[in-house]
């Protein structure tokens, strides 16, 4: 089978399950001006999901927003350094239970089942390859290089969306399919503050590698993005590549596998709070360990050193480089990579500086007695269908409409948005939270609509004299 084939397969398939057709909802302008029922911001593999599950449900006049160019939307072709994705090949994700659209079919149908049998894990470029086939397949309505720089609520039900280039979008849903760092901030610690910034960079930002060629580089961090860096780095000329471990081992055990094997990820949104909060925050104390073909990778460079029990306690700018000082000592090194994770608070996100405030906390939302992490504390509480929840009655007509479908989610839905191994479960849990929304909006229109509908459906006669239909 061909990919041209299996192509073919998918739009029978599709029309097969009746998805697309007409809006169930009814246009609406306001000022001249268009107004869509939804608006993604984010046009990765969770906005890519989200918008196709909204046009199962017919609700078509959507639109998909994302700052970065055309098939360089997240950030498998910008910051991720991974050669392979860490989650099992065998994972579904933004099919919706429809064969054809998994990355296995797609990849089938251009390497055959052989080639499937062949990879160990998904490499990371052609899981960017399977996105772009999926966005354009399913005729997905994706605008780029259009940065969301602030998100306004002019009245209850609409929101204003303004752009970097001036213009702007009105909708009545929002959903930020805003990714892993979506939900706050990439985290730089204080003691580098006295760097140049031109001498470090953390794992999620650009690196221009080759200018570092034949240059010593510490890494600050034990989790799997160090060494993702580590390996990609060494592999584009890096003489040595540090890593710095404050632990005395690396971590070892994954908890997302016995979460996936045990069934956890669908049912976690049934936990009551309290478990919740004890087991993020064990899954918050555990790094996830580098896959061991990335460490293997890594580690086969001469110029790979590893520093276990090696905080840094010190990091200043010397002429000879930056001076990175740990309880083994001091070395000088040329380049800094923080491999520090993020902080998730929605008074991180510039383009909810209007609403931030207004925003639930589960510092407020939980009241159970265990010991508290301000880490944890910091999450907005969610709604059962991602949706933001209010501080006070006072707060609600603001956030009517506003979906945080990012990693915002993880204390409330465990892995769900912006994790591959979640979003099978999380997607539909989203789109029914928007769609019963829009629903329970119109439902005044709709039942008036209802009970004075009176068009014929049925149309035959009977002629009495001749006892037969006409």
């Amino acid at each position: 089978m061909t990919l041209a084939q299996h192509e073919a397969r998918i739009a029978h398939d599709l029309e097969c399950l009746g998805i697309g057709g007409t809006s169930c909802t009814s246009p609406q302008v306001r000022d001249n001006q268009h107004v869509y029922d939804v608006v993604i911001v984010g046009a990765g593999q969770s906005g890519l999901g989200a918008a196709f599950g909204l046009m199962r449900e017919r609700l078509s006049n959507i639109l998909v927003l994302d700052e970065n160019p055309a098939g360089y939307e997240g950030p498998w072709e910008t910051y991720a350094r991974m050669m392979t994705l860490r989650t099992p090949k065998h994972l579904t994700s933004i099919d919706y239970g429809i064969p054809s659209l998994t990355f296995r079919a797609y990849w089938e149908a251009i390497h055959g089942p052989a080639g499937w049998e062949e990879i160990d894990k998904i490499p990371r470029r052609e899981w960017m390859a399977y996105l772009r086939w999926y966005r354009r397949i399913l005729g997905l309505p994706v605008r780029n290089d259009s940065k969301v720089v602030l998100v306004d609520p002019l009245e209850p039900g609409i929101f204003r969306l303004k752009l970097a280039d001036g213009g702007d979008v009105l909708t009545r849903k929002v959903v930020l399919a805003t990714g892993i760092q979506g939900g706050g901030q990439w985290q730089v610690p204080a003691i580098v503050s006295d760097v140049p910034r031109d001498r470090y960079a953390h794992t999620s930002a650009a690196i221009d590698f080759a200018a570092l060629r034949g240059k010593r580089i510490a890494i600050l961090g034990g989790g799997a993005s160090a060494f993702d860096n580590a390996q990609h780095a060494l592999s584009e000329g890096v003489a040595e590549v540090h890593v710095f471990v404050r632990r005395k081992e690396l971590p070892s055990v994954n908890p997302i596998r016995f979460m996936e094997a045990k069934g956890i990820i669908p049912r976690f949104p049934a936990l009551p709070d309290d478990v919740k909060y004890v087991m993020m925050k064990s899954f918050f104390e555990r790094n996830q360990p580098p896959t061991n073909d990335t460490f293997s990778r890594a580690a086969s460079h001469p110029g790979f050193r590893l520093h276990l029990g090696s905080p840094w306690l010190s990091v200043m700018e010397q002429d000879d480089g930056i001076a990175v000082t740990t309880p083994q000592g001091t070395e000088a090194y040329d380049f800094l990579i923080l491999s520090t994770g993020l902080v998730t608070d929605p008074s991180l996100r510039p383009e909810l500086r209007l609403v931030a405030h207004r925003i639930a906390r589960w510092e407020e939302r939980f009241s159970g007695t265990l010991e508290r992490d301000p880490l944890l504390d910091a999450h907005p509480y969610l709604g059962s269908g991602f949706e933001l929840l209010p501080r006070t009655e006072e707060d609600a007509s603001a956030l009517h409409g506003l979906f945080a479908f990012n990693y915002s989610g993880l204390i409330n839905f465990g892995l769900s948005a912006s994790a591959i191994s979640g979003l099978k479960h999380a997607l539909p849990r989203l789109v029914q939270g928007i769609a019963d929304q829009l629903f329970l909006d119109d439902r005044a229109s709709i039942v008036s609509d209802y009970l004075g509908y009176a068009e014929p459906e049925f149309t035959s006669t009977w002629n009495l004299d001749q006892g037969q239909a006409a």
